[in-house]
């Protein structure tokens, strides 16, 4: 019995300590006797091994340090159950609220009750959290997304019968299903009017560049050479894909859509390998996710004007705009905002 105890403490501290990195304000937590309690924030990120996350991290983390509240990081890397126990780890530090960016839309909800249970409130940051009672989510519009990806190739290939090859994202990400909604709201007509043919789509596991390979190289197998544009939800994807046009000799003769504005993209932008990518300024996000986190860890009133289903409730939501990068847009968006630096895109 005795072995057995030291196991349940030693699985316990392990739960509470790994993969946990303590972001502190300056002087750090109030002692007893000196006030009001810094508000503390656990942050469940899904990886921090996609560029675009990173940004989202230390912008998080530094505008709940101005707000005067301190930030505890987790990221899961991919894994469901380490998410989990993430969420279980950061409760057990008796944060004020959580913000989870899910791997999996669905296994999440686990974490949001374990939350609710201690009492403690959840905003789903960029990705919704499906089945539970999501006290908030913040994102972009993910449906107007796709719709600029497909309105940007159904624009530039006017004038004649184009072949159009989609990846899509992992269908753990409720995300991925919102691109291809808007998406579909551009194609469809098109396709209908006979000016746009699908020859082949795929999902892309979780969001991997290699399913992304697999799938053109496929779409070539089954379709041909004879391809016009290759429709990709995300960075990552148009990464895969575009390593296979090089391969095929293809690479800046069709047009490729991405998402995220990571700067590889913005370097295959002005090299001419990929066409497009969707611009999510993220400074606004992730600001905006600190400040509602913080006054969601207050206990504060928060207004959210717009609501979307998530199969249990309407989840209170809030959308922020997105935009497109191409070639011409690139100065007055990512570099503007000093989201890139202008010598990293064009390196020189």
């Amino acid at each position: 019995m005795k072995a057995r105890i030291s196991l349940v403490v030693l699985s316990l501290v392990l739960s509470l300590l790994i993969g946990l990195t303590l972001h502190r304000g300056a002087g750090g937590g109030k002692a007893a006797g000196e006030g009001p309690r810094r508000p503390l924030i656990g942050l469940s990120m899904d990886t921090l091994e996609v560029e675009r996350w990173l940004h989202d991290r230390d912008l998080f983390v530094a505008r709940a340090k101005e707000l005067g509240a301190d930030v505890l990081v987790v990221s899961a890397n991919g894994n469901d159950t380490r998410q989990i126990r993430d969420c279980e780890a950061l409760i057990s530090n008796k944060i004020d609220a959580l913000v989870i960016i899910p791997h999996d839309g669905a296994a999440m909800a686990k974490g949001v009750a374990l939350a609710h249970e201690a009492g403690i409130p959840v905003l789903a940051y960029d990705r919704l959290i499906l089945n539970c009672d999501l006290d908030l989510y913040l994102t972009f519009d993910n449906v107007r997304v796709g719709e600029l990806q497909a309105g940007y190739l159904v624009d530039k290939l006017k004038g004649r019968k184009a072949r159009i090859v989609r990846l899509m994202g992992s269908k753990t990400d409720n995300n991925a299903f919102l691109f291809k909604q808007g998406q579909d709201n551009i194609l469809n007509p098109a396709i209908a009017a006979g000016d746009i043919e699908i020859v082949h789509e795929d999902w892309c596991d979780g969001w991997r560049p290699e399913n992304a390979k697999k799938a053109v190289n496929a779409a070539i197998t089954k379709a041909g050479r004879n391809i016009d544009a290759v429709l990709c939800s995300s960075d990552i994807l148009s990464g895969g894909a575009i390593q296979v046009l090089l391969e095929e000799g293809l690479a800046g003769k069709v047009l490729v859509t991405g998402q995220d504005a990571d700067l590889t993209s913005c370097q295959r932008i002005v090299e001419g390998t990929q066409a497009m990518t969707i611009y999510k300024p993220i400074k606004n996000l992730a600001h905006a996710a600190a400040e509602l986190a913080v006054r969601l860890a207050r206990r504060q009133v928060v207004v959210a004007k717009e609501e979307l289903a998530n199969g249990r409730i309407n989840v209170p939501s809030i959308y922020l705009p997105v935009h497109v990068v191409d070639k011409d847009t690139m100065e007055s968006t990512v570099i503007a905002d000093g989201f890139h630096k202008r010598e990293a895109i064009y390196q020189h």
